[in-house]
């Protein structure tokens, strides 16, 4: 089972909003490497959902992949925020998972996320990575659900 990271503003979907939808597609990515990082992703995975773009961004829960890649219906459609014209429909540019939520963690923000060893090389704190899709490591994603569950228990 791999781990991965998925960014989403919390401001247009949040945990929360995956918690009441209970499945949802992750669409409008747009980046090839992200793209082709969700390519690889499949049913049973688990992913860290952090919110970016926000104040303070940081981990907010854990989703598990419950449908792996197939095409972005959001490419297609003109009334869509993510609609490109140049996609295909014969040979789909685009694509997304369905995710679920797996369970809320206690709010873990980057700067303390810069502060678990495990994280120093991680993609997720690289200067200007911008992917809202990334592979972590068994460690990466272990050390970011202790860090939580311990926050949680001393609150």
């Amino acid at each position: 089972m791999a781990k991965w990271l998925l960014k989403s503003e919390p401001g247009e979907f949040g945990y929360d909003d995956l918690v009441r939808n209970r499945r949802e597609g992750w669409d409008g990515v747009r980046n090839y490497q992200a793209r082709n990082f969700m390519r690889r992703m499949r049913r049973g995975d688990r992913a860290i959902f952090y919110h970016s773009n926000a104040k303070p961004p940081g981990v907010a829960g854990i989703c598990k992949i419950v449908k792996g890649a197939e095409p972005d219906p959001t490419q297609f459609d003109p009334a869509a925020k993510y609609f490109d014209p140049t996609s295909d429909p014969d040979d789909p540019r685009w694509d997304w998972v369905t995710v679920a939520p797996d369970r809320k963690l206690e709010f873990v923000s980057r700067d303390e996320l810069k502060g678990i060893p495990e994280l120093a090389d991680s993609a997720l704190l690289a200067r200007g990575n911008r992917l809202s899709v990334i592979p972590l490591t068994d460690a990466e994603y272990d050390a970011i659900v202790e860090f939580a569950d311990a926050k949680r228990a001393a609150s």
